[in-house]
């Protein structure tokens, strides 16, 4: 009989990839057969997720479940160690919901069609991977091998500057993933035991002056990821010349991976630290909700405005992380689901502005809901979500990082004051740069310049294409942004559709962060950034001051485990 002990994470993982290795040898010349054969591997890999959620996961259960652990590379204490959690899963359900969908996005491909849907299926794994991994090493690995593809992808499918965008790309990554490695190797092997078990490492006691110093390590790593001002510029670039289906998954999942991880590396495992870098967070957070507000605003490219939004949304995961409580944290939880629908939506209806209009220009685009009233409804429906809308998914999210802020007994009530002032800019900015995209798009006459890139393209092309050119929303555009768009409705009306999926752990993982909080600085507790000496940073007890590990701790930590 099938059941728990199936293998079922190691087979979510490596199902897409070995199907799409089938991919070569298919019959097929013109790609419809390889399109259809990837989409029914997207579709098999979400039903089984769905699955395995219903008939063996547990949401009321914080500890890691479906364990698997094999010995893989034994010779360098590496095991292909798999494990779910209330903060994994939902993303690994994200991930099913997105990617499948992205694949369906990409119909319209033509240029080497078996490479492009190879790659997308290769990605799927690796995305997964991540989530999953309970050892850091394989975590590593994970994070490693989904660069190829999206670097491959945007370089070959992209847009004019499309090499540059991926080599940006490749290299802010590829660069911070050695921050991972190092801090990863740092924890491992420090201690009387080796181990890359993540729970291991978790319950592992470090010096302060270690965990600073990995904690920052893993910021930098993960912060381009998700990403952190001013480590961010690749992603502008990345976005504006991605394809949709591409930019759907960099928006929708590879974001979450950086926040994901912040809170299973950083705040998780490193909880003395991260009483350190807190407030740390939530400047950095609320540079992102500023900034990114107003360089979209500056935009005059469709999908790099639409980047820049996404910057500053993300700014709300920081700020949330950063609460010491359980509802500051299921903001940040909240507000990476809600946003992983909501720019996968944008983005992909990007792309069917650009198929008909051929340019991302907002200066070349005007009046387009006289020839596209279905696509202007879906376009306004998901810049409604993105502007954190009542009774969508954008506003529930917000507004719980809001609310866990204001709760947090961790901050001066002066300190909120401003922080809730900053944020309220961009929170006014939103709105302002999003209904303004919406007004330049699909309002007033149609643009001359517009019109000229229309004939142009016209007289050029065959009377099927003409048709395509000008067409509304196919029935497949229209299904895939409502598969986005139902769920963003649904948490929005009722947001416990998504909490009770992560909430048993979320308020795990607050209150230990809280203990530890109370523990170390019990007699500033309630408002330890209240001090008039340090009003961000608190000064450090005596038992804490130790800033770096000792001479004699390392020279132990280095005979005992490289000699």
């Amino acid at each position: 009989m099938i059941n728990t002990h199936f293998p079922w994470l190691t087979t979510i993982i490596l199902l897409p990839l070995l199907a799409g290795l089938l991919i070569p040898i298919l019959p097929d010349k013109e790609g419809k057969t390889v399109r259809w054969y990837a989409l029914g591997v997207g579709l098999v890999e979400l039903a089984l997720i769905a699955f395995v959620s219903w008939r063996y996961y547990d949401f009321h259960d914080p500890a890691f479940q479906l364990v698997e652990t094999y010995s893989w590379l034994p010779q360098l204490g590496i095991n292909w160690s798999l494990g779910a959690d209330d903060l994994s899963w939902p993303l690994v359900l994200l991930t099913g919901l997105v990617t499948t969908l992205s694949i369906f996005a990409g119909w319209q491909v033509k240029e080497k069609p078996r490479l492009f849907f190879f790659l997308m299926l290769a990605m799927y794994s690796a995305q997964i991977g991540v989530f999953l991994a309970k050892d850091i090493l394989l975590f590593f690995l994970m994070w490693e091998l989904e660069l190829v593809p999206v670097y491959l992808l945007i370089s070959i499918w992209g847009g004019a500057k499309c090499r540059y965008a991926a080599t940006k790309f490749i290299l802010y990554t590829a660069l911070g993933s050695v921050f991972i490695l190092v801090a990863a190797l740092a924890l491992a092997f420090y201690g009387d035991t080796v181990t890359f078990d993540i729970e291991a490492l978790t319950l592992k006691q470090y010096p302060l002056g270690l965990e600073l110093f990995v904690y920052a390590g893993f910021l930098i790593a993960f912060g381009v990821k998700l990403p952190i001002f001013p480590l961010h510029t690749w992603l502008p670039d990345a976005h504006g010349e991605a394809s949709a289906p591409v930019s759907m998954i960099l928006a929708g999942i590879l974001l979450k991976m950086g926040g994901y991880a912040l809170i299973r590396m950083n705040m998780e495992m490193l909880p003395d630290a991260h009483v350190f870098f807190a407030p740390v967070l939530i400047v950095l957070g609320i540079v992102n909700v500023v900034y990114g507000a107003f360089a979209a605003f500056g935009q005059t490219n469709l999908k790099r405005r639409m980047a820049y939004s996404s910057i500053s949304h993300m700014g709300f995961v920081l700020i949330g992380i950063a609460c010491f409580n359980d509802l500051g944290l299921s903001g940040a939880v909240l507000q990476m689901l809600s946003h992983g629908l909501i720019a996968a939506s944008i983005f992909f209806l990007c792309g069917v502005t650009y198929e008909r209009t051929h340019t991302l220009w907002l200066d070349e685009m005007s009046g387009l809901a006289q020839k596209m009233p279905k696509t202007f409804a879906l376009f306004t429906a998901g810049c409604l979500a993105s502007l954190a809308l009542p009774g969508m998914s954008g506003f529930v999210g917000e507004i719980t990082v809001f609310l866990g802020l204001i709760t947090s007994d961790a901050y001066t009530p002066i300190f909120k004051a401003v922080v809730l002032a900053l944020a309220a800019v961009g929170l006014i900015l939103t709105p302002i740069y999003l209904l303004s995209t919406l007004r330049v798009l699909f309002y007033g006459a149609e643009n001359a310049k517009s019109m000229q890139s229309s004939e142009e393209v016209e007289s050029e092309q065959t009377s099927t294409s003409q048709a395509i050119f000008w067409s509304d929303a196919k029935p497949r555009e229209i299904f895939i942004t409502a598969c986005l768009l139902i769920p963003i409705i649904g948490i929005g009306l009722y947001p416990k559709l998504a909490t009770q999926t992560y909430d048993v752990k979320t308020v795990e993982v607050a209150t230990h962060s809280h203990q530890v909080l109370e523990q170390d600085y019990p007699s500033e507790m309630p408002n330890l950034y209240a001090s008039t000496k340090a009003p961000i940073v608190p000064q450090l007890p005596q038992t804490k001051a130790i800033g770096l590990i000792s001479m004699n701790e390392w020279d132990k930590f280095i005979s005992s485990n490289f000699t």
